[in-house]
């Protein structure tokens, strides 16, 4: 479990296509400052497996169904990459509940600079337009934003807008992104329980 309040920018060092599955090593001295093997840290938002550990550099495996819902197939040494460790009993929730389980990824469709911050909107991923409610909160590419408008219909993709302040553009990859940039999306996990329990499915039984 995370929180979507990034700790630090790191840098992906290589990046090793392994078939259908890859292999990337990324340098981050904060959240390798305590990282044992099997801890876990999310990169752009994803939840990751440290299984290598060197110095100021951690290792971790990306499996094929991470690769089709992420972008992180799409890094290459060099890409800056949001990191942040897992939650320990006991600290700050200062964003919001953070899965790390990446629903899809979302394009950056435009950017208004403002005086004090700066409005973006993506397009959001086929289903998941339904776990967004304006002023709820989503994390892009692992930072814990909110909702500040909602669009889209049948004329155009559904979207919605989020409102960057000087610290989150400064401190993530999202003072980078631009029209065309893609970005790892996850909505708020409490709305696809609701939505589970109001169905009437019932839970799966393991015999």
């Amino acid at each position: 479990m995370f929180t979507g309040i990034v700790e630090e920018l790191g840098e992906v060092i290589s990046v090793e296509h392994l078939g259908g599955t890859a292999r990337i090593t990324v340098r981050g001295p904060q959240v390798t400052a305590d990282a044992r093997h099997g801890d876990s840290i999310a990169v752009n938002g994803t939840c990751l497996t440290v299984t290598g550990l060197s110095g100021s550099e951690f290792t971790a495996d990306v499996m094929a169904e991470t690769l089709r819902r992420t972008g992180l197939g799409d890094l290459a040494p060099g890409s800056p990459v949001n990191l942040e460790r897992s939650l320990r009993v006991g600290d700050r929730l200062g964003g919001h509940m953070v899965q790390g389980h990446v629903d899809g990824v979302g394009t950056v469709t435009s950017r208004v600079s403002g005086e004090r911050w700066d409005l973006v909107r993506i397009t959001v991923p086929p289903g998941m337009a339904r776990y967004l409610v304006e002023k709820g909160s989503v994390a892009v590419d692992g930072v814990s934003l909110t909702v500040s408008a909602l669009g889209g219909g049948q004329a155009e993709p559904p979207w919605f807008e989020v409102s960057l302040i000087p610290a989150t553009l400064a401190a993530t990859t999202l003072g980078r992104v631009q029209a065309g940039s893609s970005v790892n999306l996850e909505a708020d996990v409490i709305g696809k329980y609701v939505e589970r329990m109001l169905s009437g499915q019932p839970a799966a039984v393991r015999s």
